[in-house]
């Protein structure tokens, strides 16, 4: 493992893609419990992008700013929880939301935090419900998406799946 920045590592195998001038990136985090379990809240219903969907953490990368710095800074302003580890990249995903924003590169990451996993200090302005989705509640994912709208979802299934051995 690496150290990133004095608050959290990246395990060495970890890529960390590198937004090229006028590109807007978003990023987002798989986050596990010791279950096996991963994190889910729902948008608000007022939220002009994707309301009333299932989303993992994660926003908009700012200007400047370094895709996983932008990373943990979303995790503490969504959960109130701390990024300790970046596990793996799940990849990249180019979308374009129903916002008039335009094409967005989406980089995606399990990872560890640290804090009370039962009590995330959501921002209840922007999301109306969480979640832990083991594999028998996975298709609670899909609610309010259209066929073929289930990135959330595979994202999550995908990490499940995949989960690595606690180290």
């Amino acid at each position: 493992m690496s150290a990133h920045s004095p608050s959290f590592v990246v395990d060495d195998d970890v890529e960390v893609p590198v937004p090229a001038s006028g590109e807007v990136w978003t990023v987002g985090a798989v986050i596990l419990n010791g279950e096996g379990a991963a994190f889910a809240q729902k948008r608000s219903a007022e939220r002009r992008l994707f309301p009333g969907c299932w989303d993992i953490v994660g926003g908009h990368v700012e200007a400047g700013e370094r895709v996983l710095d932008a990373l943990a800074r979303e995790v503490a302003e969504e959960t109130g929880w701390h990024l300790r580890r970046v596990r793996r990249f799940l990849g990249t995903t180019t979308w374009t939301g129903d916002d008039g924003g335009g094409l967005r590169h989406e980089a995606d990451y399990l990872v560890e935090v640290e804090g009370d996993l039962d009590s995330p200090a959501l921002e209840w302005s922007r999301h109306s419900a969480y979640g832990w989705f083991g594999r028998d509640a996975l298709a609670r994912l899909k609610e309010n998406r259209g066929p073929g709208e289930f990135l959330v979802h595979d994202l999550i299934a995908r990490a499940i799946e995949e989960r690595p051995a606690t180290a």
